[in-house]
């Protein structure tokens, strides 16, 4: 007899670029207001002092190149292209400056959002999860080795929405960098190989609707590609 109820799922691993291995995705946070114009259009003022983070649930993960149909209870699902860390290395309380070599690697991500959701639960003082953990909200191309391409702090960061730029912006506009974020988010979490960090938008976000094709790049970094279906 098994020890399980029923069967466990198979743990969520993305592709690893020139690699036969994946890499298996313990936990996903995300940095909120990381880029100075995206907190503007979201009507806040950007946290210089500390970034802020929300999470999702690691089965969340979908990969690139997918088709997902419009999410449930949503009229308002929004696009976020961001450059996400793959922590390779295991740490608590890590110096910033030793925090680079915790980093397996980097990929473009999307972090799919229901606006209307997240404007409801910010309202009322009430946390994001409807509005930000939700199925397949979590998008990931191929995770690009920091052995191959280094450890990017600039670049072109686009997301495309059927031909058409929506968001453009570069890396250097990152308000706390992927130091700053790694060292840190762990003081507060034992940080783990597996772990990604979704490091924040740039301007630009907006809706998406069934048949939309999105497209998104990190110059140096990767591509990422999404298909929205009609809702389930």
């Amino acid at each position: 007899m098994s020890e399980f109820l029923f069967p466990p799922a198979a743990p969520p691993a993305a592709p690893i670029r020139g690699r036969a291995q994946r890499f298996p995705i313990h936990r996903i946070f995300c940095v909120g207001r990381n880029y100075e114009d995206h907190a503007k259009e979201m009507g806040a003022a950007a946290d210089r002092e500390a970034p802020f983070y929300f999470t999702k649930a690691a089965e969340h993960f979908i990969v690139s190149g997918s088709t997902v149909p419009y999410p449930p209870g949503t009229k308002n699902c929004h696009h976020e292209v961001e450059l996400v860390i793959a922590i390779g290395k295991g740490g608590f309380r890590i110096a910033e400056a030793a925090a680079l070599d915790h980093v397996f690697g980097y990929a473009c991500g999307l972090d799919m959002t229901r606006r209307d959701l997240q404007a409801a639960a910010k309202e009322k003082q009430r946390p994001w999860d409807l509005g930000k953990d939700f199925e397949q909200s979590a998008v990931l191309g191929e995770i690009a080795p920091a052995a191959d391409i280094g450890h990017p702090a600039q670049g072109r960061i686009e997301l495309r929405v059927n031909g058409e730029t929506r968001q453009s912006g570069d890396l250097t506009s990152l308000i706390h960098s992927v130091a700053a974020v790694v060292a840190h988010l762990s003081h507060y979490y034992h940080l783990q190989p597996g772990d990604l960090i979704y490091t924040g938008t740039p301007a630009g976000v907006g809706p998406v609707h069934p048949g939309d094709r999105l497209e998104g790049s990190i110059a140096g970094v990767g591509t990422i590609a999404l298909q929205v279906a009609a809702a389930d």
